[in-house]
């Protein structure tokens, strides 16, 4: 479509165009039809150049309107999010907090423990197994005597 603005432009330019030189030329004296064709087809060329000066000044003015469009979308969904995050925080802050005064509140309730002894370990039970003798327990075989005789 913007093809077809672009050519309709282009169009009503040129002939206001040949209309002005026209009647400029007509001021001066006659025109003859070699001059008039001429004109025309500089028209054309110059309503040509001038559309698509238009037509890039239209584009430049729109930028600005889409740059502006975008960052409005960006900064709403930057505070979608921190909305959310907001909404996060909170539910944890709460998490803690009833956590805290829950596990306070379970000391609270407990009666006061007994102070700390320190642990003995438990008796073991006597080994059923004989200990084994050990050599100063029990006498040293003497030495054999010999004979002499």
């Amino acid at each position: 479509m913007a093809n077809k603005t672009l050519k309709t432009k282009q169009k009503s330019l040129a002939s206001e165009i040949v209309s002005t030189i026209e009647t400029k030329l007509s001021e001066a004296g006659e025109a003859t039809k070699k001059m008039k064709k001429s004109i025309e087809k500089s028209a054309d060329k110059l309503a040509k150049k001038l559309a698509k000066l238009m037509h890039k000044a239209e584009k430049k003015a729109a930028k600005p309107a889409k740059k502006a469009k975008k960052t409005a979308t960006k900064a709403k969904k930057k505070l979608v999010k921190a909305e959310q995050k907001v909404e996060q925080t909170a539910a944890k802050a709460v998490d803690t907090v009833a956590k805290t005064t829950t596990a306070a509140a379970a000391k609270t309730t407990k009666p006061a423990a007994k102070p700390a002894t320190a642990k003995t370990a438990p008796a073991k039970s006597p080994r059923t197994t004989q200990p084994k003798a050990t050599a100063s327990s029990s006498p040293a075989p003497a030495e054999p005597v010999a004979d002499n005789a």
